[in-house]
């Protein structure tokens, strides 16, 4: 059974800095693509960032480009995801996910995490 961990999350003033990793276990994490989503309260969840299996393509949405790097070590069974120039509105419960083929991921049946808290203060 793949069980998926996320830690980093926490309160940060605006402008500062999180990493947020996902450590997974029970799946072979390499040939899986990993994804980061997000839901802040009253919204729909929304996808934040995915990265294939390799780590040789990433998808960003559009809010978090240049601020946001996602990143995985196939060797550690962990992914990140950098959170720099944090804004109040990034302010929600971030989920880690782990796809079922190299390429897609975020899907109602793929394997998500418990979900960490980011805050960010104005």
């Amino acid at each position: 059974q793949v069980h998926l961990v996320e830690s980093g999350g926490g309160v940060v003033q605006a402008g500062g800095s999180l990493r947020l990793s996902c450590v997974a276990s029970g799946s072979v994490f390499s040939v899986n693509a990993m994804g980061w989503y997000r839901q802040a309260p009253g919204k729909k969840r929304e996808r934040v960032a995915t990265i294939t299996s390799s780590g040789g393509s990433t998808i960003y949405n559009d809010a978090v480009k240049g601020r946001f790097t996602i990143s995985r070590e196939n060797g550690k069974n962990v992914a990140y995801l950098q959170m720099n120039s944090l804004k109040p509105e990034d302010t929600a419960v971030y989920y880690c996910v782990e796809g079922k083929n190299r390429v897609v991921v975020g899907l109602e049946d793929d394997n998500w995490g418990q979900g960490t808290q980011v805050t960010v203060s104005s």
